[in-house]
């Protein structure tokens, strides 16, 4: 019986995706598990990487072989390769990340045995940069243990999990009509996981985020409308997921991405739509009275009214001075 399916995602990463999947057969382990690498049509030379892989160990390293990539920043990848899992539980890893340690498998599997009402459990995680940048881990050492819905919740977007890091229980995830369009699959992901059960902290540093411009973190672009206005139906189908029971935080959440639409690439000298954008946000975010005013003055008096204004605003005064 399979006790763990190592789920390995990756597209055009041919210089990381050896070290990937040799550190899941470093594994040292007294049950048996399965490597699954998914391959979302790589035209690097990837897909001859992992054949090869698959040639050298037939019993552990199972391609599974796209024949288009399937779109969505990887999610319709990691949804068909998860099928394939036979193991009892799922230890996630893209495809230029490794792990570090041989027992990172076999503890967090001691964990999950003996806690049977966690739907998953991660440990601490070293972020290395692309750039030469220090390397920093994921985790504090005040690290909370025990993870439920409300702390994956709040008015700012909250990660403490690296995908490198985490093991859950197969069968539990499903796939809302939201989270199929969501670019992000960690944040919805942890959500429905931890609605059916509590999600566990190992405090031990086992793996290696890598941060390249390859990467999924380097898609996410904070000036781009489309990134944004999928962080918001995102969140409104968190929201939702979650019976509206952090309707406030979520609300506040939200807002802070039409407040980041407002100086969105595409929106630049598209008076109507940042006017209703600003509108928007100030309700979701129920703003204040001084906020309220710069929002107006910035985004939804046109340009014109303010000219007027600052015109006439200024007439006393360029009448005295003429006067002199």
């Amino acid at each position: 019986m399979i006790k763990v399916s190592v789920v390995i995602l990756t597209f055009n990463q041919a210089a990381f995706i050896g070290d990937t999947i040799e550190s899941a057969l470093n594994q040292t382990t007294n049950f048996d598990y399965e490597i699954l690498v998914g391959d979302d049509f790589s035209t690097d030379g990837a897909r001859d990487i992992i054949l090869d892989y698959q040639k050298r160990y037939p019993n552990k390293v199972k391609a599974v072989l796209h024949p288009k990539n399937l779109g969505q920043n990887g999610l319709f990848n990691t949804i068909e390769t998860l099928k394939l899992a036979q193991g009892q539980y799922i230890a996630p890893l893209d495809g230029d990340d490794y792990w570090t340690s041989p027992d990172k498998l076999q503890k967090q599997v001691d964990f999950m045995d003996s806690h049977p009402d966690y739907s998953a459990c991660f440990h601490n995680a070293l972020i290395t940069f692309e750039d030469g940048s220090p390397s920093v881990e994921v985790n504090r050492p005040d690290q909370k243990k025990k993870i439920e819905v409300e702390d994956l919740i709040g008015e700012d977007e909250i990660w403490f999990m690296a995908t490198s890091a985490v093991m859950f229980k197969n069968h539990l995830m499903y796939y809302p009509e939201w989270f199929l369009k969501s670019t992000s699959g960690d944040i919805p992901r942890y959500v429905i996981l931890a609605k059916h059960g509590p999600i566990g902290y190992v405090p031990e540093l086992m793996s290696v985020y890598r941060k390249n411009k390859g990467g999924a973190s380097f898609k996410d672009h904070y000036r781009d409308e489309r990134f944004l206005t999928n962080r918001i139906m995102m969140y409104e189908g968190i929201n939702k997921e979650t019976d509206y029971k952090f309707d406030k935080s979520m609300r506040r959440n939200i807002a802070r991405y039409y407040r980041m639409m407002l100086d969105a690439r595409q929106l630049s000298g598209s008076y109507f739509k940042k006017a209703a954008l600003a509108a928007n946000y100030l309700f979701m975010k129920g703003a204040d009275l001084a906020e309220c005013k710069e929002i107006t003055r910035d985004y939804i008096l046109p340009k014109w009214i303010m000219s007027t204004y600052s015109f006439f605003a200024l007439l006393p005064y360029k009448i005295r001075q003429s006067s002199h």
